[in-house]
């Protein structure tokens, strides 16, 4: 019934950027916090930034300084700016969304699809 859906993945070149975006589908009533994670073959899944609902970001030490979370003006959407990409941040980018509410229920942590981010040299 709720729903989150990533866009904006691609290939692009080393140097070049990306901008991915999260939006949520269904009925929301609030989302304490969303973030970005990101998953290469045979890696384990790390959160590369992330916003809460008062605002504060927090980053992974690689992506600092490179990518930007930041709140859309729509209600509960997310994008995530990739500058300066690196073929290390290829990978599929999924959306997160934690104590997500609509009218019915409370989600303790929802996930997105993912969208495929290709970067060569």
């Amino acid at each position: 019934q709720v729903k989150l859906v990533e866009s904006g993945g691609g290939s692009v070149q080393a140097g070049g950027s990306l901008r991915l975006s999260c939006a949520t589908s269904g009925s929301i009533f609030s989302i304490n916090a969303m973030g970005w994670y990101r998953q290469s073959p045979g890696k384990q899944r790390e959160m590369v930034a992330g916003i809460t609902s008062g605002g504060s970001t927090v980053y992974a030490d690689s992506v600092k300084g490179r990518f930007t979370i930041s709140e859309g003006s729509a209600k509960n959407t997310v994008f995530l700016q990739m500058n300066s990409l690196k073929p290390e941040d290829t990978g599929v980018y999924y959306c997160n969304a934690v104590r997500l509410v609509t009218r019915d229920d409370t989600y303790p942590e929802l996930w997105g699809q993912g969208t495929l981010v290709t970067v060569s040299s």
